[in-house]
């Protein structure tokens, strides 16, 4: 229902209130994130901060909007991306900001908004019922999972902080009786199977109870945010939205949150695109501690590995700041998000004031209107930022670092992940040892992301589409290996989980030369499958190209697909292929379902090559084929009736009834075309062969000729990484020696 706002208020009644709430309990507040000196501060400095200034502006025009508009608190009925579920969300949002503004401008038309939306909130919270859309594990009560009434506490938590000694002492009793305590209690004791796990969602939950129970003094519910819910009761594990059961093995709350999910890197399991949008609660709450617990020394926890995580988080952007979409990942979310924003502020403020985090935010081209942002903004002005360097890096995941990991090799405008990941939890894809490519900011090598429309709600209610499960998260979704069309780990959690990929070796001291290989062992019984790929910088080539070793060891006969979902107009293909008269999926589980066969063809030469033109750049890819192997065009599109799926296209090598076996490609970047001179240039392929001069248990050769009288030999240890242990090598009679993991040699035809 939609109320009106008060448009006048006694001003005896609000000194009052003043005077009443100055003494409550002893507690000077705000204290959560934002701070009485800091307040004090950011007024002082109002006007001379022109980012921070910008950002008030913003905020306030938009804030005052609403409050023209009036509050609006319907009683709950729809999924994400319906009416009452964004009308509940946009109120949280802005109730936090009009409490900052009451903090910093001092006008009390902010204050009376948040304490009339949030007295409305109390007023239908008592007699609530659970939300009517039964589809979570954990429904809420504003909103149809625990996961969105967290978000709410979160943020509400802030806006009570900042009004609460403007409140009277009847007030703030009958908020803390039926609307917070109430609230906090649903989301954790009502509902333990969502906070009692490791996982984004509960981390939002645990911030929420902390956060509020630092606004309010509440001990208790400060030590259910930090520890968990001892003994909850629960018979099995956590099952997720998107099905996945997560082991919660006795681990629970904000630190064990904090301490699982996070390797000593700073890379958080999940993925960037989870890892943003946990940041928030994890900073904000870290923040409130820093503030009224500071005995915590929370921002030191586990090597201050919160403040590190900004950076590696920063770091899994591409050119453009969009995050790589490692496992369930909307493509386009970028640091330039909300979370981020906060991230950035922070992150600066309470880390080393790395001054590289300023050109972000300059970039984000806001500040948080906090204690952080000012800290941002003055030293912005201050002239204090740098170019924020981004730079071939490969990072630990576990909360040891030793699950596996994610490197990213960049090389002049080129950035490739490769992922040996451990599962990451629920969110988690079956793709080990996959990789992307960009260059210039766009995919060129794409990973799919994930199937859902983000709040949209005529796909689904803006929830996981059922196509995540059986295309987004199956093998050959992804630019990796699959073995008899079953997905790693036949596509279930629990085995996935279990098991995680090895580094074999990273390289990327030398920026002509990076190279990162890793190997998989349980992904399918009595297979090991090593992948090396090495980013290879030769003065013929017009740009770095991509060499790609993928070696598999098995114990019996199998039929191999390798999938390269590529972006892109097909240019040139140089095998005979067929386009059947009716289109027909590729198989019949597994994610095949939803590949068409475009068209089918068998190799003609010792090298098959294809060339796509992508934003006015020529792309090749050159892979080593022999008899028997068979080649596929691929589309998305496949019973999807309802259109889920984008049209995609990826080309596919197989290799039927073969044991152990060797994939060797390259991927070049070259050339350009102009619409309007309608001229290309260099829009071939250089590389004119690529052979395997050598192939053993324990060493790989290839070698790479271009046209241009150079060659490239790259000779890999495949067992031995050792950077240290020296080694010999015999290849068509001639000697060759080195000191480390690999070899690379270079000389002209």
């Amino acid at each position: 229902m939609k109320y009106p706002m008060t448009r006048s208020v006694n001003p005896v009644v609000v000194l009052l209130f003043l005077v009443a709430g100055s003494f409550c309990n002893g507690q000077s507040h705000p204290k959560l994130i934002l701070t009485k000196s800091g307040v004090e501060k950011i007024r002082s400095e109002l006007g001379k901060m022109p980012l921070f200034d910008a950002s008030l502006k913003s905020i306030q025009e938009e804030v005052d909007a609403e409050i023209e508009w009036g509050i609006d608190i319907p009683i709950p009925k729809d999924y994400s991306g319906g009416y009452t579920h964004e009308r509940h969300k946009r109120n949280f949002f802005i109730a936090q900001k009009a409490g900052v503004l009451f903090q910093i401008l001092q006008e009390e038309k902010y204050a009376i908004y948040v304490k009339e939306m949030l007295l409305q909130y109390e007023a239908i919270y008592k007699d609530l019922p659970i939300h009517p859309k039964p589809r979570s594990y954990a429904r809420g009560k504003l909103f149809w999972q625990c996961l969105n009434d967290s978000n709410w506490l979160v943020y509400m938590s802030q806006a009570y902080d900042c009004i609460y000694d403007w409140l009277s002492k009847k007030e703030r009793r009958a908020l803390e009786k039926n609307l917070f305590k109430p609230f906090a209690n649903w989301i954790s004791i009502k509902n333990p199977q969502f906070y009692n796990r490791v996982h984004n969602h509960s981390t939002w939950g645990n911030a929420a109870v902390g956060m509020i129970g630092l606004v309010m003094g509440d001990e208790e519910l400060v030590e259910r945010a930090l520890y968990g819910i001892p003994n909850d009761g629960l018979k099995a594990d956590a099952k997720d939205n998107d099905g996945g059961f997560i082991k919660t093995e006795g681990k629970a709350g904000f630190l064990a949150n904090l301490e699982e999910p996070f390797s000593p890197d700073g890379y958080y399991t999940e993925g960037p695109y989870y890892q943003r949008y946990a940041m928030y609660p994890f900073l904000i709450f870290a923040v409130g501690l820093h503030n009224v617990k500071p005995e915590l020394n929370i921002f030191a926890y586990k090597d201050s590995v919160l403040l590190k995580s900004v950076r590696t988080l920063v770091d899994l952007t591409d050119k453009d700041g969009e995050f790589f979409p490692v496992n369930d990942a909307q493509k386009g979310m970028s640091y330039h998000s909300r979370e981020l924003v906060t991230a950035v502020d922070i992150a600066y403020q309470y880390g080393t004031k790395n001054p590289e985090l300023l050109s972000i935010a300059h970039a984000q081209n806001r500040v948080a209107l906090d204690d952080s942002g000012m800290a941002v903004a003055i030293d912005i002005r201050a002239g204090k930022k740098k170019k924020y360097k981004k730079e071939s890096v490969n990072y630990a995941d576990g909360p040891q670092g030793a699950q596996g990991g994610i490197a990213i090799l960049r090389e002049d405008t080129l950035e490739l992940v490769f992922k040996y990941t451990a599962q990451g939890l629920s969110h988690g894809h079956y793709d080990k040892l996959s990789f992307m490519l960009y260059d210039h900011g766009e995919d060129v090598l794409q990973d799919y992301g994930m199937a859902r429309f983000v709040n949209i709600e005529q796909k689904g209610g803006g929830n996981y589409l059922k196509e995540n499960k059986s295309w987004a998260k199956q093998t050959i979704a992804h630019n990796t290996l699959v073995l008899d069309q079953n997905s790693h780990f036949n596509g279930k959690y629990e085995k996935g989980s279990q098991h995680h990929s090895e580094l074999h070796f990273f390289d990327a001291a030398n920026e002509g030369l990076q190279v990162v290989s890793a190997k998989e062992t349980n992904a399918y019984t009595n297979t090991e499958m090593l992948r090396t790929i090495a980013f290879i910088q030769e003065e013929t080539f017009e740009k770095p190209f991509v060499l790609d070793i993928f070696k598999v060891n098995a114990e019996k006969e199998h039929q191999y697909d390798l999938p390269f979902h590529f972006m892109g107009q097909l240019i040139h293909a140089n095998f005979k292929y067929e386009m059947p008269a009716k289109l027909e999926a590729l198989g019949s589980k597994n994610g095949y379902q939803h590949l068409y066969v475009e068209g089918k063809g068998k190799p003609t030469a010792d090298n098959t090559k294809l060339s796509w033109l992508r934003h006015n750049r020529f792309y090749t890819l050159t892979t080593i084929t022999a008899d028997g192997d068979e080649l596929f065009f691929n589309r998305l599109g496949a019973k999807d009736p309802q259109f889920n799926l984008r049209r995609d296209a990826s080309f596919m090598l197989r290799r039927k009834n073969t044991q152990s076996t060797l994939f060797v490609s390259t991927i070049e970047a070259h050339g350009s075309y102009n619409p309007v001179t309608e001229l290309s240039v260099n829009a071939s392929s250089s590389i004119e062969k690529l052979q395997v001069v050598f192939d053993s248990e324990m060493y790989t050769a290839v070698t790479i000729e271009n046209g241009k009288g150079a060659s490239g030999l790259f000779i890999l240890s495949n067992k031995n990484s050792s950077k240290k242990d020296k080694h010999t090598l015999t290849i068509n009679t001639k000697n060759y020696q080195w000191t480390g993991p690999y070899h690379f040699v270079e000389h002209k035809l």
